[in-house]
């Protein structure tokens, strides 16, 4: 039985980290979850939120903003739509994620308010990124 898996995280400008890790938590949307060595498959949407990679070398959290997690026995695959390691995290960047958030719920509601779905798709992206903000200690003010 396998004690690591390789964990990478990607978002559109690069590769982020490419390591060996004992655990993954990933904010998927359904809810947290933690994912080890011989893991059964899955793939899962991702929450905005925090995702924390233990492994050999320690302990590491990210800030992701949405995207797609990829599980299998043996890696973990994160594919972000933003991600940026917590300690690089400023509050100038916080802000402007919630900015994206608050256009997308303004968008929503222009444009889709026939559908009541769209908007509180978007009004839960926007609770979820002042809640991350709120769990790593930066406002959205």
């Amino acid at each position: 039985m396998a004690e690591t898996v390789q964990f990478d995280l990607v978002s559109p400008e690069r590769l982020l980290t490419s390591v060996a890790a004992r655990e993954v938590q990933i904010p998927g949307a359904e809810g947290d979850l933690t994912a080890m060595a011989d893991h059964a498959p899955l793939i899962t949407t991702l929450r905005p939120g925090v995702v924390k990679v233990s492994g050999p070398e320690g302990e590491r959290e990210y800030v992701v903003t949405g995207g797609f997690a990829e599980i299998s026995g043996d890696s973990v695959s994160v594919l972000a739509e933003r991600a940026v390691a917590r300690e690089n995290m400023t509050q100038e960047q916080f802000k402007s994620m919630v900015a994206e958030a608050t256009a997308r719920l303004n968008h929503a509601q222009e444009a889709h308010a026939s559908e009541p779905g769209a908007v509180d798709e978007a009004a839960k992206l926007l609770a979820d990124m002042v809640a991350v903000g709120d769990h790593i200690g930066l406002s959205a003010q």
